[in-house]
């Protein structure tokens, strides 16, 4: 079935395995996922794929410097008729939300999705209500440098599970895709290939993925890294550890095992905790990338020495 999802989601989104990849950590861990990328270079499409390909309800809000946390959340409207308010449920009520560029609202909207990113429910007008079981928000911003865009509050970042970018593809996938184009193979309607109850179940095979003690020091020592390395302002918090667990536990499960390796680790690590981690004002004015740090904090964090074993 993992197969059949990756199949389908590479035909549409061309080139870009690794980015798949990511995605479907995030939808097998149960988190959320936030893509920072010039316009253009496909994030829509990436969500509208997924959606689709598991069959599941999908919502899509454009953000823009007036969107109110209403049009995401809900709001109850009087009735003449009956007497009576009446919810009308937002677009987070989806499986799939697609937040486009949510970085182009207001902080007030962008704080009114974190009990729903959090706590999997909304509460309006002082009633709570739950999400679905199956609930990812993709959220797409642009680039902190263009016009008209508002810096995510770090509560809210935190509670992506990854952060990616896309890119521009290369040569051979930029003319395949032109070839899929012209062909009309790209305007064909996606099918789906598995549910939303298939993608639960699978989440709970992924909470069954081992992971040692072994294996556990090790992600801990990445993150220690962080905490005592001099050119951020605050180290990785414990739910950035417990970010890295699950992504790392989904990734060994996407490559069909059922334990933990530090390759799994390592390649989840950049992703989980560059959007969790702030430069010092010193670090920025040296021009030392954040990317740059953090990957070289990853390559140094010690390796137990039998971290292969299963147990």
């Amino acid at each position: 079935m993992i197969n059949k999802l990756r199949e389908q989601i590479n035909k549409y989104f061309v080139g870009k395995e690794n980015v798949v990849d990511d995605a479907l950590v995030c939808l097998l861990a149960g988190g959320h996922l936030l893509i920072e990328d010039v316009p253009g270079v496909g994030k829509t499409m990436l969500a509208k794929t997924i959606a689709t390909s598991i069959d599941a309800s999908f919502g899509r809000i454009q953000f823009t410097p007036d969107t109110l946390p209403g049009d995401v959340l809900g709001v109850s409207i009087y009735n003449m008729a009956s007497k009576e308010f009446e919810f009308h449920e937002g677009v987070i009520m989806k499986q799939i939300v697609l937040a486009d560029e949510i970085n182009r609202t207001s902080p007030k909207t962008q704080a009114g999705m974190l009990e729903a990113m959090a706590e999997k429910q909304v509460t309006v007008d002082g009633n709570r209500m739950p999400l679905p079981e199956l609930s990812m928000v993709i959220a797409t911003q642009n680039p902190s440098e263009f016009i008209g865009t508002f810096p995510l509050p770090e509560a809210q970042t935190d509670r992506f599970l990854m952060r990616i970018s896309i890119g521009y593809p290369n040569e051979a996938s930029e003319i395949l895709m032109a070839k899929k184009h012209i062909s009309g193979e790209l305007d064909e309607q996606i099918k789906p290939v598995c549910t939303a109850e298939d993608v639960i179940k699978m989440r709970e095979q992924v909470k069954a993925v081992l992971v040692s003690d072994i294996v556990l020091r090790y992600i801990r020592n990445i993150v220690d890294s962080t905490r005592n390395d001099g050119h951020f302002v605050n180290g990785a918090s414990p739910r950035a550890f417990l970010a890295l667990v699950d992504a790392s536990r989904a990734k060994a499960f996407l490559e069909g095992r059922d334990f933990v390796k530090p390759d799994d680790v390592k390649a989840v690590a950049l992703n989980v905790l560059r959007h969790r981690l702030t430069l010092t004002p010193e670090a920025r004015i040296k021009s030392e990338g954040l990317e740059k740090i953090l990957k070289s904090l990853i390559i140094a964090a010690k390796v137990p020495m039998d971290v292969n074993e299963k147990a």
